[in-house]
């Protein structure tokens, strides 16, 4: 049902008037074996000039520790209200977070970037752990993170 309310949210707030064309994505993140707790995960958007065009999906329940996804913090104003119903559990090392969403065909191949946040308690913080353009081609294409993402790939 989260999938469904986070797909219809994305596909209203990223799409032009009159090009709501949209296909199902599956974005996979596996992560590392880092040997900490759970890690808060935000999937959000931003175009090609790098401003924030919305979020996908945040991992991990609790509100006040989404200040140190600090790239999306950032971007975002930190504006929970964004991402009511677009929310789950936080993602345990070596475990993949696979969620499938309907996203707007405009966001492909027009220089759009998918960035992945990541914070772990008592842990170095990774804003940007991952940034991937949203390509046709670069679909099943594995991308690895930067420090608790271990890989990262969307299909279509």
């Amino acid at each position: 049902m989260k999938s469904l309310i986070a797909g219809l949210v994305l596909t209203t707030a990223l799409t032009l008037p009159g090009l709501a064309l949209a296909r199902p994505v599956t974005l996979t993140t596996t992560l590392n074996n880092y040997g900490g707790d759970g890690a808060y995960l935000t999937l959000y958007v931003t175009d090609a000039a790098g401003a924030y065009k919305g979020t996908l999906w945040m991992a991990g329940g609790k509100s006040k520790y989404y200040s140190h996804l600090s790239d999306w913090a950032r971007l975002s104003g930190g504006d929970t209200a964004e991402i009511s119903g677009i929310t789950g559990a936080s993602v345990g090392a070596g475990r993949t977070l696979k969620i499938t969403l309907d996203l707007a065909d405009a966001l492909f191949d027009a220089g759009y970037e998918l960035h992945i946040d990541a914070a772990v308690e008592d842990m170095r913080d990774s804003p940007s752990d991952v940034v991937v353009p949203l390509t046709s081609g670069g679909a099943d294409q594995a991308v690895s993170g930067r420090r608790y993402v271990g890989s990262f790939t969307y299909s279509m």
